[in-house]
């Protein structure tokens, strides 16, 4: 599947970004259905990777889409391609934020959630680094009832984890959340989990904690952080992941 959007480029003419998607990996639940969980991986991954991860956890019911995302020029990789949810310039909190990317991102997400049936299971989303980040903000685009570009957001979620990850856009979150009703019933009753590792040289330990404090000073009043002493990014993803649904 592909999406596109308007972009400006030299001398002010626009262009046009084609995102591509890559390949979707389905684990199929082993129990009665319940619950769909969309998972997202990190830079330079797919989707292939994390659904031989999670085929292995305790959980019968739930019903795993992996996608992945679409191959595309890295600002921070000096431009060279890899898998990617959205371009980031810099791993720093004054970092612009790639809205394009990350609103075609967030309606892949939805399209994939659409394919559920609502009236018998809950919908969630998760990821892992830069797929944490997107998960993230498909949850402002959720309470928001929109996307960055004003489009309508369908899909209705019901938990959000997010695994060495970050919030995009969290400068401008509390003033698109307080003060309209509906997003702020949707953000106070949404639960979502972070998890940061201590020892991240990847995406720092603190991007996680304040990414926490974002969400809940912007009114989403179900948000668990938790951190774990000597973890960086890629150490024993499967432990990990083990004690998070434990």
């Amino acid at each position: 599947m592909s999406f596109t959007g308007p972009s400006v480029g030299s001398g002010g003419r626009t262009a046009r970004r084609v995102f591509e998607f890559g390949r979707t990996y389905v684990v199929r639940p082993k129990g009665r259905h319940q619950a769909t969980v969309v998972w997202l991986h990190g830079l330079g991954d797919n989707g292939s990777s994390w659904s031989q991860l999670l085929e292995t956890l305790p959980l019968p019911n739930i019903k795993w889409i992996c996608p992945t995302a679409p191959t595309q020029p890295i600002t921070i990789f000096g431009g060279f391609p890899s898998t990617a949810w959205f371009d980031v310039g810099d791993l720093s909190e004054d970092a612009p934020d790639d809205l394009e990317g990350l609103d075609a991102a967030a309606a892949h997400v939805a399209n994939l959630l659409s394919t559920s049936p609502l009236t018998v299971v809950k919908l969630g989303l998760g990821g892992f680094s830069m797929g944490a980040a997107t998960a993230l903000y498909s949850a402002s685009c959720f309470t928001q009832g929109k996307y960055g570009n004003g489009n309508p957001y369908p899909a209705k979620l019901s938990a959000v984890v997010g695994l060495s990850g970050w919030l995009p856009c969290s400068k401008t979150l509390a003033n698109k959340v307080q003060g309209v009703d509906e997003a702020a019933r949707r953000a106070a009753s949404l639960p979502i989990l972070l998890c940061h590792g201590k020892g991240d040289d990847v995406v720092p330990y603190k991007f996680g904690d304040k990414s926490s404090r974002a969400l809940s000073s912007s009114g989403f009043q179900d948000v668990t952080f938790k951190s774990y002493n000597g973890l960086g990014h890629y150490t024993s993803l499967k432990r990990w992941m083990k004690s998070v649904v434990g």
